[in-house]
């Protein structure tokens, strides 16, 4: 039985092979997971279609069409018996392995992380190129998971510790000069979707007249609201209640009252749209991508911080598919939750406006309560870039101003 390359998805016609789960001769059960393709925009899970001898036919890394063969499944071996090798069993009397195949075939074990780790594919396939053992790596990911970049660190550090290695007590040399020297040069070949973003970033600044206008909004009232009724929000629905549900439901309120950031160029026609497909941009290991809220004006707090904590998840076990990161009609980034005070981000195209929220920080302004009088106040930059063909200036500065009025007053949220 042949297994030949998925099609992730519309117009995706090549792909990258990921981290092989099983090898070559290895006995595979039906539906287990055999290899990861990653495509420009989305990485999926390529699973076995019915139980046999796996028969290997392209390496990780090749790059492969949709629907070229890649390995095949021998139905009709017998199982083995003890976790033996598949391949003994279904063959009576073979050769031995060359010393070669022996050692490639070992060397993934080596990568191997203990059963309870939890390792993002991506640094598996990382940890198998570079012969790292994933049972010595610190996961810095969500609870402790593992991602690509703790391997690379794992690799670089190895490197150095070979070409520095610990002299003894009697002849170590100055701190110093432990690190003198070091001049490590490595080159990797960009992933797909790495290099799609590339693109798409680029075609962003080369097609749109792109403006950035920026605000300030008082967080008071919605960290008010937020402590008050945090842990009866989180036992009723579930979730945790953040700051990000109050940006979406503000941001739909704006794409409302100002239609144009809503639309965008189709061909030499301007499309609007009734409804708020809000896009929320989610950072991975891999890079950014772009899930989709569909009807997000329809949905509740609760409705949005689900969502979001279910396209984190999937985003970071590289589960997304393509339809789910397709077709926002505005985005939101919060590049607060890296330390950023204030940026200007680039359009989601075909998409006319993305909104950037930042870091908090508490600086002087004038007290709302007592004018005339400075006060410390949670104060957040907002900046939206925007289209200039589609969207005058007034009308990106009035939508602003209104996502901060809905901000700094959330009340405006439920009274619509």
């Amino acid at each position: 039985m042949d297994i030949v390359v998925p099609s992730p998805g519309e117009s995706i016609t090549e792909v990258t092979l990921g981290q092989w789960h099983k090898q070559d001769g290895e006995w595979v059960e039906t539906d287990e997971i055999l290899v990861d393709i990653e495509s420009d925009k989305a990485t999926l899970e390529v699973r076995a279609p019915a139980a046999g001898v796996l028969h290997v036919k392209v390496k990780s890394g090749a790059e492969q069409k949709v629907g070229a063969p890649i390995a095949s499944i021998d139905t009709s071996a017998a199982k083995p018996a003890g976790g033996a090798k598949a391949e003994a069993a279904a063959a009576p009397v073979k050769a031995a392995a060359p010393a070669a195949a022996v050692t490639q075939s070992a060397a993934p074990a080596a990568a191997k992380a203990d059963p309870g780790k939890k390792v993002s594919s991506l640094a598996k396939k990382v940890a198998a190129d570079k012969g790292v053992d994933l049972a010595t790596v610190a996961g810095s990911g969500t609870a402790g998971r593992v991602v690509a970049a703790d391997v690379e660190r794992a690799a670089t550090a190895g490197v150095a510790a070979i070409a520095n290695p610990v002299k003894p007590v009697a002849q170590a040399a100055p701190a110093a000069l432990a690190v003198a020297g070091a001049r490590g040069v490595r080159r990797e070949k960009l992933p797909k979707i790495r290099q799609r973003i590339a693109e798409r970033l680029v075609e962003a600044q080369r097609t749109a007249a792109m403006l950035t206008t920026f605000n300030e909004c008082d967080m008071t009232e919605v960290m008010r609201l937020r402590a008050e009724h945090k842990e009866s929000f989180e036992k009723h629905h579930g979730v945790g209640l953040g700051f990000m549900s109050f940006f979406v439901k503000a941001a739909c309120s704006a794409l409302k009252r100002f239609p144009k950031v809503n639309a965008y160029f189709a061909g030499d026609e301007v499309e609007y749209h009734d409804y708020a497909d809000v896009s929320i941009a989610v950072g991975t290991d891999r890079g950014l991508v772009v899930p989709v809220l569909r009807n997000a004006e329809l949905m509740s707090f609760a409705d949005i911080e689900l969502a979001i904590r279910a396209f984190a998840a999937r985003a970071r076990d590289g589960k997304l598919t393509v339809d789910e990161m397709t077709g926002g009609t505005f985005t939101i980034t919060n590049g607060g939750i890296y330390g950023s005070l204030m940026s200007t981000p680039i359009l989601n195209a075909p998409q006319s406006a993305i909104l950037g929220m930042h870091a908090i920080k508490k600086r002087p302004v004038e007290d709302p309560r007592n004018p005339g009088q400075v006060a410390l106040r949670p104060m957040m930059y907002l900046a939206l870039s925007y289209d200039h063909r589609i969207i005058d200036g007034a009308e990106a500065v009035s939508f602003l101003v209104h996502i901060k009025d809905c901000i700094e007053k959330p009340e405006r949220l439920l009274l619509d």
